[in-house]
């Protein structure tokens, strides 16, 4: 008996060793190329290797059109004849059509196939994206940098002013008015003010715009549209609210103490005005005041001057908010057929999140495309070969999954916005460590808010005209009026505006 049992042992593990392994699952992809006039991935491409050999998949990739039209029309001829590849990045509407005929797989289990990658990119807002009655029929990850503008101060005004930072919209008001009475630059002259700002009204800041959404986000109306929830969605010009912050603002202006040119100001000249000195509060975006070149001439002008990024205001309630933020998203989607490879795909994206697979998709070969510099930030300086850096147009080529696996890290967003030393003043100064400042404070989420209806011309037009007017006193700024005001608004097309815009937000999932 045991020989037969040694004799059967043998054989089968004979056998097991004689097994031959299991083929590699085919993966079609079709990826959003990171650079769409650089060409696509190159067939001999290091990476198809790679991932044959650490992920069991045989990849072929292609690269969707460059416009979002000529995308659309690509996915949905594939939809319609049952064509669509293993997986395939794919816009909202087209995802929405995509799930509506049923087209789809459902992918709530592959997050789980892959902790690394759901830990990294897919966030409980990004499943909800995806999430369409019960299921998640796509993988949704980060697109462009959010909440990357806040509430700046000058802290060598307020020591010249014996002032505190400013927490409530009292407090502001009480600085803005230290900032213009006070002579902070101590030259004697009557030319500084409290607050900075510009009609930035395009949608969906229309009103005053978005540099003025610190005000209005204290009185919990920032930004054009509530999306909050089902519930509550609608125009904030509708708010009771809004006329509060309407009041508040009426204020800034009555007492003198907002920069006098804000209403024709546009953008260029705003942003010189800080550099020359003008007012002591803005909002302001990341790099546009913390990056080299841009702080340059403050620190030029005002080697001694010095910003900080403060909390916005609070107001009467409590509420406050730097404005509002929509994350982009894209979107991946698995085939309905193919979802007998959810596994593999899974797999393969997983590997894609790892640290082989995020430095190669996003910056190419180790020493060859890049080298780590001491902060662990890929670089081209070094390189033996600098003909073959990943900055090189000849080499875009090489990273054109990049997107796939980027997240705006804090290593993405160091190679983007490096750490340097003033040239006058010799102030270490940061636009990474202004932006992870100013994306700690409260900011209002308003989903897709970029893809809300917008409004006729003739909306627009009366709804900007007349809240400046309010602000001017062209309008008298009372509930009379303002009631007044609001009847003329809906008559013309604002009641209308807000009911396409409601039912544009339930249809597209955008309130819950």
């Amino acid at each position: 008996m045991k020989k037969v049992l040694k004799t059967l042992g043998v054989a089968a593990l004979s056998l097991a060793v004689a097994a031959p392994a299991l083929a590699a699952t085919d993966v079609e992809l079709w990826y959003g190329a990171a650079v769409t006039e650089a060409g696509p991935l190159p067939d001999n491409w290091v990476g198809y290797n790679i991932i044959k050999q650490k992920c069991d998949v045989n990849l072929k990739a292609t690269a969707l059109p460059s416009a979002e039209g000529d995308q659309n029309t690509k996915i949905n001829a594939a939809g319609a004849a049952n064509k669509l590849p293993d997986i395939f990045m794919v816009s909202s509407a087209v995802f929405d059509n995509l799930v509506k005929q049923k087209l789809l797989a459902e992918v709530d289990d592959m997050y789980k196939m892959m902790p690394n990658r759901t830990k990294t990119l897919y966030s409980k807002d990004a499943i909800a994206f995806t999430t369409v009655g019960k299921h998640s029929y796509g993988l949704a990850q980060p697109g462009s940098v959010i909440k990357n503008e806040g509430v700046l101060i000058r802290t060598d005004w307020l020591k010249k002013v014996g002032k505190q930072v400013p927490t409530t919209t009292a407090e502001f008001l009480d600085v803005m008015k230290a900032f213009t009475n006070n002579d902070p630059d101590g030259n004697g002259k009557a030319d500084t003010y409290g607050y900075g700002g510009y009609l930035e009204t395009s949608a969906p800041n229309e009103g005053l715009g978005r540099r003025f959404d610190p005000i209005f986000g204290a009185f919990g109306v920032a930004g054009t549209w509530n999306l909050s929830s089902a519930k509550t969605a609608g125009l904030n010009i509708h708010k009771p609210e809004y006329f509060e912050a309407m009041q508040y603002m009426k204020s800034i202006v009555d007492a003198k103490v907002i920069d006098p040119n804000w209403l024709s100001y546009k953008k260029d000249d705003f942003r010189g005005a800080w550099k020359q000195g003008r007012f002591g509060i803005m909002r302001e975006q990341n790099a546009a005041y913390a990056s080299e070149s841009n702080y340059a001439p403050f620190d030029k002008n005002f080697p001694n001057g010095s910003w900080q990024v403060i909390a916005p205001p609070k107001g009467p309630k409590g509420l406050s908010s730097a404005g509002t933020y929509s994350q982009a998203y894209r979107i991946y989607c698995v085939a309905k057929k193919s979802a007998s490879k959810k596994a593999a795909i899974a797999k393969l994206l997983e590997w894609m999140s790892s640290e082989e697979g995020y430095y190669l998709l996003g910056w190419g070969q180790k020493n060859v495309n890049y080298v780590l510099n001491a902060q662990g930030v890929p670089t081209v300086e070094g390189l033996a070969d600098p003909s073959k850096g990943f900055s090189k147009s000849e080499n875009q080529p090489l990273t054109q999954l990049r997107n796939m696996v980027y997240y705006n890290s804090n290593i993405e967003l160091a190679a983007r916005y490096p750490t340097y030393k003033t040239a006058v003043s010799g102030k270490t100064m940061s636009a990474l460590t202004t932006l992870r400042e100013m994306q700690k404070y409260n900011w209002t989420y308003a989903p897709g808010q970029d893809k809300m209806p917008k409004p006729t011309t003739d909306v627009e037009r009366l709804y900007n005209q007349g809240v400046t007017e309010f602000m001017t006193g062209t309008r008298k700024l009372d509930k009379a009026n303002w009631q007044k005001f609001i009847k003329e608004f809906d008559a013309q097309g604002g009641a209308q505006w807000e009911k396409d815009g409601i039912a544009f937000a339930k249809a597209n999932r955008l309130v819950r």
